[in-house]
């Protein structure tokens, strides 16, 4: 099928993931690499954590995005559009939103204990706890989604190959995919999302109620806190917690949104009515939530200095070694031609 044969809201999804594509591998991947080396002017136990979400969200790009959408529509009839191998990649799909999602929300419970929950931080807040919350999660998210495999069924079969592959009517209508579907549902979106939501407002409240009694108890109502070291400490955590907790909220809230009108009002749409509000809608919530796996390295950037110092040195570098291999080159041949 051709670009121009598909429906409008089609083409701008395919030209977006494009965009979606090309920017998330390399910023993913740049940004794993940075802070693995460290330097950035973080804990080893946030380190972790970010270098995790984001190695999350670099394989929701590359199975959400390039495989999912885009190989798909430029290889339609190769082995990608077997039933088997888009089973298998349904439930990878499923299984690294998870993962992505739920170690968002690790990071948000680690940022809460840390400026909330004095008693437990020094517990918490470490390298070994990042390390087992990241597995953890990870293992669990992988075997929840396997029985996702037996959900799905060939949609033709030609010459005795299954092609493409679509949930059972029965996943539908038995209990047993019913209630796996609602603990799906529970899990990701709605469970992370009011968590997350929960968590924040709680931060805000904690972070107002210390910032008025460490006033108080300094006698610095009418100055500022920029001279407080654990003020700045605080504060550097807040942003980064703000921002990226705060991006996810944002990002994920009209597929939120989408999915609790139409399970009230239960209501639902044909696949090939492209004119439909509601499919549009749903096509615009999927375009949000991935590119909630792009603004990570922008967050960083924006939130950390030392990260930004090395973002920049690491864009420059390729650069910087082409203009001192000219200047190498000229001198070796000036010296070459030059008097004996």
């Amino acid at each position: 099928m051709k670009l121009m044969e598909l429906s409008t809201i089609e083409q701008t999804t395919f030209i977006y993931y494009h965009f979606l594509g090309i920017f998330g591998v390399p910023a993913n991947f740049l940004t794993i690499v940075l802070l693995s080396r460290g330097g950035c002017g973080l804990s080893k136990g946030i380190t972790l954590y970010l270098v995790g979400m984001t190695t999350a969200d670099l394989m929701v790009i590359i199975f959400n995005v390039i495989i999912y959408y885009i190989l798909w529509y430029y290889f339609p009839d190769s082995p990608l559009h077997y039933t088997s191998i888009e089973s298998i990649n349904e439930v990878i799909n499923y299984m690294v939103v998870d993962c992505s999602v739920w170690l968002t929300v690790a990071f948000t419970v680690d940022r809460f204990v840390l400026i909330c929950c004095q008693e437990l931080r020094d517990k918490y807040c470490k390298e070994k706890t990042a390390a087992v919350v990241i597995v953890t999660v990870c293992v669990v998210f992988c075997f929840k989604n396997i029985p996702l495999y037996f959900a799905f069924e060939p949609v033709y079969i030609i010459n005795n190959v299954e092609w493409v592959a679509d949930f059972k009517p029965t996943y539908f209508t038995l209990p047993g995919w019913v209630t796996f579907d609602w603990i799906d549902i529970i899990l990701n979106p709605l469970l992370p999302y009011f968590v997350i939501l929960f968590l924040n407002a709680l931060t805000v409240r904690h972070i107002l109620m210390a910032n008025r009694t460490r006033r108080a108890l300094q006698g610095q109502q009418n100055s500022k806190n920029s001279d407080d070291p654990e003020m700045q400490s605080r504060r550097k955590s807040i942003i980064l917690l703000f921002s990226i907790s705060g991006t996810f909220i944002v990002l994920w809230m009209p597929a939120v949104v989408f999915f609790l009108i139409s399970r009230i009002t239960d209501r639902h749409y044909e696949p090939d009515q492209y004119s439909d509000p509601f499919l549009i809608g749903d096509y615009i919530a999927d375009m949000f939530q991935l590119l909630s796996s792009c603004t990570n390295t922008c967050i960083y950037a924006l939130a950390q200095t030392k990260f930004r110092e090395k973002l920049r040195n690491a864009i420059m570098y390729p650069f910087t070694a082409i203009i001192e291999c000219v200047k190498k080159t000229r001198t070796t041949g000036i010296e070459t031609v030059g008097p004996s």
